[in-house]
């Protein structure tokens, strides 16, 4: 017994408290991984498309704050679902004006705004998204709006503008489907979108009118509801050397909760935002709902309230807490703040 006491109490030789603890002596320690429902607190979605104005316009009568079976952006989806910004697309149908019908629908999303204050907050810049977010409401931005809107005046991309558009699509016109991508025309309306503040979206674009608006475009552009063609070959997903150089010129591709286009289960969209992040880096993906559009949606992804879900997925994939703040938020934000630097520095410099 006085053995062990001896062995147990005997002194340290020399120096022998002075060296370091192998470091493979040290236990690990490592912080506990974020919920999907705590993350989201932090940093909610924004939203890069949502067809929610062209549903409303088909009903007589509509209650978003307490729950409303047509849609599938009612707030209590879109609170339940971590949202904090709504990107509002305008749809045009070819049988009716597309400028009548895009005034419409600004009209209806600013009705709408008004109707739930509580709820929802118009928002023009990323300073507003912001502090619409620090006041408890969700942040609604109008656009994407189809090219047609324009038809060929830049005083009609001028008023629209006014009017709180912050997003056209560069597909489906004579000044967008030209060999070269763009007609001069086409050139002048991206200057212009610039020098407004007005984000490029390229979903839908021939390869040629990408490849040009993403070469001469002095602010990030966007895909707004594209996935990765090397996944799946719908015609509006990107193919990875356009992924490798938006993520060169610090654009973004939001890659849709759609069924058509990244496949008919939430681990599908999973892949494609792992690719997208791969190709392009964390600075470049994103997330777009395409609910209230009439898409179909992948398993587990119904509606607004489904994002808790995917970001569980990512979390399970490795997926660290920076990146995933990027793609939920982060990212949307500063190609929002960027177009506005932008802006401000082309009216700078032609007074």
């Amino acid at each position: 017994m006085a053995d062990l006491q001896d062995e147990v109490t005997a002194p340290a030789e020399a120096g022998e408290l002075d060296q370091p603890v192998p470091i493979t002596e040290i236990p690990p320690r490592s912080a506990p991984l974020p919920t999907p429902h705590t993350l989201l607190t932090h940093h909610p979605v924004a939203d890069g498309y949502c067809g929610l104005p062209d549903t409303l316009r088909a009903l007589s009568w509509h209650d978003l704050a307490r729950g409303e079976s047509a849609v599938e952006t009612d707030l209590p989806r879109l609170r339940a679902g971590g949202t904090g910004a709504l990107l509002l697309a305008l749809d045009t149908p070819h049988d009716r004006p597309p400028v009548t019908t895009a005034l419409e629908q600004i009209d209806l999303i600013n009705s709408v705004v008004a109707r739930y204050p509580e709820g929802l907050r118009l928002a023009r810049s990323a300073s507003e998204t912001a502090d619409a977010r620090s006041h408890g409401r969700i942040a609604v931005v109008i656009g994407p709006a189809p090219a047609t809107v324009i038809g060929d005046s830049l005083g009609t991309l001028r008023a629209l503008h006014t009017l709180g558009l912050r997003a056209l699509t560069l597909s489906g016109t004579a000044w967008t489907e030209c060999e070269r991508g763009l007609t001069g025309f086409g050139e002048e309306v991206v200057r212009e979108m610039n020098r407004l503040g007005i984000i490029v979206d390229l979903t839908g674009a021939s390869r040629a009118t990408a490849t040009r608006a993403l070469a001469m475009s002095t602010a990030p552009v966007l895909f707004t509801r594209s996935g990765a063609r090397a996944l799946n070959g719908h015609p509006d997903n990107v193919p990875d050397d356009l992924l490798a150089a938006l993520g060169e010129k610090r654009g973004l591709c939001l890659v849709p909760c759609s069924a058509a286009r990244t496949g008919p289960a939430l681990r599908d969209v999973a892949d494609h935002l792992d690719h997208v992040r791969r190709v392009a880096g964390p600075g470049a993906v994103g997330l777009s709902g395409m609910y209230d559009t009439g898409e179909a949606h992948p398993d587990g992804l119904p509606d607004a309230s489904g994002y808790p879900a995917l970001i569980a997925e990512l979390l399970d994939r490795g997926w660290p807490e920076p990146d995933l703040a990027l793609l939920t938020w982060g990212n949307v934000q500063r190609v929002l703040r960027c177009a506005e630097f932008t802006a401000r520095a082309a009216r700078a410099a032609t007074g």
